[in-house]
């Protein structure tokens, strides 16, 4: 299944907050993305369709493999991008929030490319 931008960014906010707490539900995540509970019902519910979350009786979200996978790529995009952007002069905030943009739709060879030259320098 081909997930979009905004999967993504569902998966990502999932594995972050489930780093900071081993419990995460939807409410949860809408409050960390500043959504509306109807929104982030239908997002989880269509992540779950695809097979990239599962949710436990008591409502609680885990990741699947496949979703973990594809959220752990995402994130260390973000944090690849908010280092080379801060290197450049961008403050953090900005960096951060232009790198959530843009963790979504640049190639593979540009994060390995970036990578190498944050690595180098």
């Amino acid at each position: 299944m081909n997930i979009q931008e905004s999967g993504e960014m569902y998966l990502e906010s999932i594995l972050v907050l489930t780093k900071r707490n081993t419990h995460v539900r939807s409410v949860d995540v809408g409050e960390y993305m500043g959504y509306s509970k109807p929104s982030v019902s239908r997002a989880i519910g269509l992540l779950k369709n695809g097979g990239y979350v599962i949710s436990d009786k008591d409502g609680y979200l885990s990741l699947t493999d496949e979703g973990k996978e594809l959220a752990e790529k995402i994130y260390a995009r973000h944090n690849i991008l908010t280092s080379f952007l801060i290197k450049l002069g961008v403050s953090e905030k900005t960096a951060s929030e232009d790198a959530c943009k843009m963790e979504h739709v640049i190639s593979d060879e540009s994060i390995e490319a970036i990578t190498s030259f944050i690595n180098n320098n």
